[in-house]
């Protein structure tokens, strides 16, 4: 890895390529000896840590107001970004979809209503939304029952066409596959919480009665579609928790391993579905029988006629409103689902090629050079998105022209601040420095994977736009990602400023992995 100054020296001079420093104005003509910045300077020793030693790591600063490049390491080199892709899909979709679009799940039929008894199926029919909860399926059963329906004397019609039947997005990793973070993607979906964790089901645990007996277990929300397999016991008051809750690969078969301890409290683990639209349609039957209304026939997944009535309709938040949640806790299951609604709303096919296709042409109308990154799904979890912090940084500056940037904005992740829905996965970050609550990023976190990319105002109050994605390292870098963003908040022209070491303490690296540094564990 070749230093900022050393790499430009090579060309025309450090200060041509890089727009000078902190303070000189875009206009100011570049000085003829290759000399770095103090900023430089500083950013050139972070990135030499020995973590980066046989790793990749590209980190562009520039002005949020002007553009003007303050630092570029490897900014054009192409990187494996993980969820910083949601920058691209969540822009994108602000701005194809709308801050105001809605998805929606209507309830079909096409026979008529006499004497309380429908006689033919009735249709449940998803478009996409992924915050649909059981309270929303509650709902539409109830607008059922108002509609005068006693008896359906067909079947329950799961319809998920809207979307098409790829499930998984490319190069997903088989062993993610039972995990919150790698759930099915289907237009037709349930979430058991209000981080919206769409294509999962909650497993509650707590001990038995005595040592040895079993674990008592329960699924939230109820349904019929997951089959827990128990083996798991209750051991000794203040023994290890080896609570273990898997899917079987391609069923509905959850094994649930290992021990909790006696006197332990509610445990909670999520668990992704296999086919969500036949679990959102179980929960669903659930909601019209408790509503008196009952269903003769089976659950069954097909499409419905063209003909159907609508009985009902749910209508979710707003795509604006989504992005809180979405990008605050990084979830991957609404990124995949905006890419499809994408593909569906602006070219009527609702495929991952053609929503990326969509993302892109966004991309590449304000001004970020598509043809030197690709973007294989709209979460990051794909190993074959490439991107580059050059890439990512023109979308920054480019975004703050939108209408939509101030909503968009305030839904990134804000250093330091221990609110979850305000600091999401920055929360236990770069806390008690000057980044906290100055600092707004979007994080990323694979094996092997860590990106930071934002903005932060420094001391000065000059507003920067940043991109720092780092590859192929065997010990994690993210103290020195921190200590950039630090050192960025804490700059100012007027002084010199105190060099920003990374904080490796074991409290700070320990807050990280409990506490949604790492994207795989579900936040706490």
């Amino acid at each position: 890895m070749v230093a900022v100054a050393a790499a430009v020296a090579a060309t025309a001079g450090l200060l041509s390529q890089s727009g000078g420093a902190l303070g000189q104005t875009a206009g100011t003509a570049a000085p003829a000896a290759v000399q770095a910045t103090p900023l430089q300077q500083q950013l050139d020793a972070l990135l030499a840590d020995s973590r980066f030693q046989g790793s990749q790591v590209g980190l562009v600063v520039r002005d949020a107001t002007t553009g003007e490049t303050l630092y570029d390491r490897n900014g054009a080199t192409r990187l494996l970004p993980a969820s910083n892709t949601k920058l691209f899909s969540s822009a994108a979709a602000m701005e194809t979809l709308g801050a105001g679009y809605k998805f929606h799940t209507d309830v079909l039929a096409t026979a008529p209503v006499r004497d309380g008894k429908l006689r033919g199926d009735i249709y449940l029919k998803g478009y996409g939304d992924p915050t649909a909860l059981e309270s929303d399926y509650v709902d539409l059963a109830k607008q059922v029952a108002k509609s005068g329906v006693k008896r359906i004397s067909g079947d329950l019609v799961a319809d998920d066409t809207y979307f098409d039947k790829v499930r998984l997005g490319d190069s997903w990793a088989w062993d993610d596959e039972p995990f919150y973070y790698s759930a099915q993607i289907s237009a037709l979906t349930l979430a058991p919480d209000t981080d919206y964790d769409s294509g999962t089901a909650i497993v509650e645990s707590l001990p038995g009665g005595t040592v040895g007996a079993p674990v008592k277990l329960a699924l939230v929300p109820a349904n019929g579609v997951l089959k827990l397999v128990n083996t798991a016991t209750t051991g000794a008051a203040g023994s290890a928790n080896t609570l273990n809750v898997e899917r079987d690969h391609g069923t509905n078969i959850v094994r649930v391993t290992g021990s909790v301890p006696a006197g332990a409290t509610v445990g909670q683990d999520w668990v992704t579905v296999w086919e969500p639209a036949l679990y959102a349609a179980d929960v669903f039957k659930r909601a019209l029988a408790a509503e008196g209304v009952r269903v003769d026939g089976r659950i069954r997944p097909a499409a419905a006629p063209a003909a159907a009535q609508q009985l009902a309709r749910d209508e979710s938040m707003t795509v604006g409103e989504l992005m809180n949640p979405f990008m605050k806790l990084s979830n991957n299951m609404h990124a995949e689902t905006l890419v499809k609604a994408m593909g569906a709303v602006v070219k009527a096919n609702g495929n991952w090629p053609t929503g990326l296709g969509v993302v892109t042409e966004y991309a590449k109308s304000v001004g970020v050079p598509t043809s030197t990154i690709r973007l294989s799904d709209g979460s990051g979890l794909s190993r074959k998105v490439n991107v580059t912090a050059q890439s990512v940084t023109d979308l920054l500056l480019a975004t703050q022209q939108e209408p939509w940037f101030q909503q968009w904005y305030d839904a990134l992740p804000i250093a330091g601040n221990p609110n979850r829905f305000v600091g999401g996965t920055l929360r236990s970050r770069m806390a008690n420095t000057p980044a906290a609550n100055n600092l707004r990023g979007k994080t990323g976190s694979l094996t092997g994977v860590t990106a930071l990319s934002g903005y932060v105002s420094t001391k000065d109050g000059r507003k920067l736009v940043f991109s720092m994605i780092s590859n192929n390292y065997l010990v994690t870098p993210r103290p020195v990602e921190d200590a950039v963003g630090v050192t960025l908040a804490s700059w100012t022209d007027q002084a010199p400023v105190a060099t920003i070491k990374p904080d490796t303490s074991r409290s700070a690296l320990a807050a990280e992995d409990t506490c949604g540094g790492n994207e795989w564990v579900k936040p706490c």
